[in-house]
């Protein structure tokens, strides 16, 4: 359970991120309120993961997780450079993440 509460956790970073770029600097109520929602559901789905996962693992997978999906969503939705080097940059997280994740217990 305490991975699945890790990735949902890592999702709504995505959600956040992309309500801060959409808030405009919580100039935008709505997505102020959801910017910061999204942030507390977040951290807590990533403590609840921390109950049983050792904190470099799960912190790690959180943020790499919040890095990869807003990478992804600011060239699908926003218009951002998919270069070979920022492709690539992803693909060693990636490559990270899923190490931390077989080298990790449970």
């Amino acid at each position: 359970m305490a991975w699945l509460y890790l990735i949902l956790a890592g999702l709504l970073e995505v959600l956040w991120a992309y309500g801060m770029k959409a808030s405009h600097g919580f100039t935008r109520p709505l997505w102020s309120v959801i910017t910061l929602a999204g942030m507390a559901a977040s951290v807590g789905l990533l403590a609840l993961a921390m109950r049983s996962l050792p904190l470099g693992t799960a912190y790690a997978i959180w943020t790499g997780i919040g890095a990869l999906g807003a990478f992804v969503l600011g060239i699908a939705v926003l218009g951002e450079a998919a270069t070979p080097l920022r492709i690539a940059s992803a693909a060693l997280i990636l490559a990270g993440l899923v190490g931390l994740k077989l080298a990790s217990p449970g």
